[in-house]
């Protein structure tokens, strides 16, 4: 059923006394910690280095010696350009081409048609469907001025990161000075790319969407470099004997070749542009995230709900659309014009019929505030009868975990020594990788320590370490339960997507809801964003297990519970480590977010230089929490990848 297990190596045996001996001076740290040194507790004051204050002068001569704030700034003149055109497409703004707004029904007609053509009518009544709900409901300026920003800044995104792809592609070197980056990039909290956008080019929606540029970015340059690097050598061979040229084999031959993992790209693009977008409104852009924000801090969960849906439907909407259009491959129509174009010919007459129709009548041009649909009433008159209904529960429920698991972990966290955790963190790094496992573990752990923000940064871990530890509880059965048939799996998996498009706001809302604003929402929060990557890797784990060996383990009489015990579950665990670091990923960027509601960590002094336009204060925070994130990233998946080689499976 497995493959034998191999004695180990002495060296591995000295790997593992090395690792236990570490640990256990760990442990002996803590256990003295009442009688250390007060520099062994946490770092003396005089080896606190002044990061922050290096990278404020490193900006400041950049942006005075150095001229880049003229750079900036004309860039940022063309951004501004490019959203003053599509806010008077799409909402009205008095700016050049003076011809918007498009009304909303032609704007639903065309995403309607566009669902049509690339996925049928069910995903035609979808898009279509949710534009009317936007209109309908009064929040269609809102909506389009997010859209406005999404429009512009996902294409400068796709562009930038098709150029840098193809440049890693065709030079090693590039690759390795760009891979060190988008690991960082792909690491930081939303909020740090914000400070230093907010310094040289300002707020409003022109800052909101140069910093949904660079946020989005690192996706598309990594599926652009996989894309490329993996068209067939057969397909280069038959460009080259067709002639074409160095420009050619690549805009002709290799480029269409990588079309599906470049749309791909194009879809994570999109999706971390709306991401970005929502969030921005703490940086002056407006549209539904800024609402959103008024809205939840003011505590109305009706209007909150119905801002939350628009957001839904968006995300839900482009990824779909996004997605569908990767997977579509191009084909030949033949016959007549008419006929080859009739998908054209339609949308021309909707569109048509669009425009008289907003002539006819104003309500089909935009629905004014006065005539929209509400769902408040009825939603905050559900919202209280539930809350007065379960209040007992969530009562006791939040005074239990803040009394009796939150503070006592907290406290728990803040009292280990400094040089207690770092040696723990080391002989953990030894015993998954040896040596330089426990070199990169402290390269993480100790610049961290140097910050000045070490109990700051043990409070994020002490709220990730709670919020993963209940998910797992929540997401490993949750999965084993999809798991147990493929119909079951399938509908689960759907759900995951689903749920993976929501913006990180979204989940805000019901638990401040049934929480209000505290460490338990924080915690609610952070948990059921961290659980849905759990229960998909559980069931993509259990799911592709060969099922010759499942079928030896039945031939041999293992029970059910035998059968998931002793061999499903001991074969995927290499699929549910990498389950548990996208939930660690996951958790860190929800924490930082969360921070809205009320922590303590990282997240809220993030916040403060944000609103304090700190450059150097906000990059340091952020690094702590992108090396805190590399860190256990590293750790997983080295250990999942000695696990694989270990069951055979690598």
């Amino acid at each position: 059923m497995m493959a034998a297990t191999l004695p180990e190596t002495p060296f591995r045996l000295d790997q593992k006394r090395i690792a236990q001996a570490i640990l256990l001076a760990a442990l002996v740290l803590v256990v003295c910690r009442n009688v250390l040194p007060a520099s062994l507790v946490r770092l003396p004051e005089g080896l606190v280095l002044p990061f922050a204050d290096w990278i404020n002068a490193a900006f400041a001569f950049a942006r005075d010696d150095l001229g880049l704030m003229a750079f900036t700034r004309a860039f940022s003149d063309m951004v501004e350009f490019c959203l003053d055109v599509t806010a008077n497409l799409l909402y009205g703004k008095s700016r050049w081409p003076h011809v918007g707004p498009i009304p909303w029904v032609v704007i639903a007609a065309t995403a309607g048609m566009a669902g049509y053509a690339l996925a049928g009518w069910r995903l035609a009544a979808l898009a279509a469907g949710s534009f009317v709900w936007i209109a309908v409901m009064g929040q269609w300026k809102w909506a389009m001025e997010t859209l406005s920003v999404i429009v512009v800044a996902a294409p400068l995104s796709v562009a930038l990161g098709l150029a840098l792809g193809t440049l890693a592609w065709r030079f090693r070197t590039a690759e390795r000075l760009l891979n060190p980056i988008l690991n960082i990039a792909q690491s930081l909290p939303h909020f740090a790319y914000m400070i230093p956008v907010v310094v040289f080019i300002g707020v409003g929606p022109k800052a909101g969407a140069i910093v949904t540029v660079i946020f989005s970015v690192p996706p598309m340059i990594r599926m652009t470099l996989l894309g490329l690097r993996g068209v067939s050598p057969e397909i280069i061979e038959s460009g080259k004997m067709s002639g074409a040229t160095r420009l050619q084999l690549m805009t002709r031959v290799r480029l269409p070749a990588a079309r599906t993992e470049i749309l791909i790209g194009v879809n994570q693009v999109i999706m971390q542009s709306l991401a970005m977008v929502v969030l921005a409104s703490f940086i002056g852009m407006p549209g539904l995230g800024q609402k959103l924000l008024q809205l939840l801090q003011a505590l109305k969960i009706g209007l909150s709900f119905e801002i939350g849906v628009t957001i839904v439907l968006l995300a839900i909407v482009l990824d779909r659309m996004s997605k569908a259009w990767a997977v579509k491959q191009p084909g030949h129509v033949d016959g007549p014009w008419l006929h080859r174009h009739r998908l054209l010919v339609i949308w021309l007459a909707l569109v048509a019929l669009g425009f008289a129709m907003a002539w006819a009548h104003p309500y089909f041009a935009e629905v004014e505030r006065k005539q929209a649909l509400s769902l408040s009433g009825p939603v905050d008159a559900a919202v209280g009868d539930f809350i007065q209904f379960i209040g007992p529960v969530t009562d006791w429920l939040r005074w239990f975990l803040i009394s009796w698991v939150l503070i006592p972990l907290r406290n728990a966290f803040l009292w280990l020594p400094t040089s207690a955790v770092l040696l723990a963190l080391a002989g953990i790094g030894w015993r998954v990788g040896g040596l330089r496992s426990a070199l990169v573990c402290l390269a993480f752990a100790v610049p961290i320590a140097l910050s000045g923000w070490w109990d700051r940064a043990m409070i994020t871990a002490y709220t990730v370490f709670v919020s993963v530890s209940l998910a797992l509880l929540i997401g490993v059965p949750l999965g084993l339960l999809g798991a147990g048939t493929e119909t079951r799996a399938r509908r689960f998996l759907l759900v995951c997507d689903t749920a993976q498009t929501f913006p990180s706001f979204i989940y805000l809302i019901p638990v401040i809801m049934l929480f209000g604003v505290n460490d338990v929402a924080v915690v609610a929060a952070v948990v059921v964003f961290a659980t849905v990557p759990i229960v998909r890797y559980t069931i993509e784990g259990l799911r592709s297990i060969p099922p010759e060996i499942v079928e030896s383990a039945q031939m041999s009489g293992a029970s059910p519970r035998q059968l998931l015990w002793h061999v499903k579950l001991p074969l995927a665990v290499p699929t549910l480590v990498v389950g548990a670091n996208q939930s660690i990923m996951f958790s860190l960027f929800m924490v930082i977010i969360a921070a809205f509601i009320g922590t303590q960590d990282l997240g809220q002094e993030m916040q403060r230089a944000l609103s304090s336009t700190d450059v150097g204060k906000g990059l340091v925070l952020g690094l702590a929490v992108a090396f805190m994130g590399l860190m256990a990233d590293h750790l997983l998946l080295s250990f999942a990848s000695r696990r694989r080689s270990s069951t055979g499976n690598a």
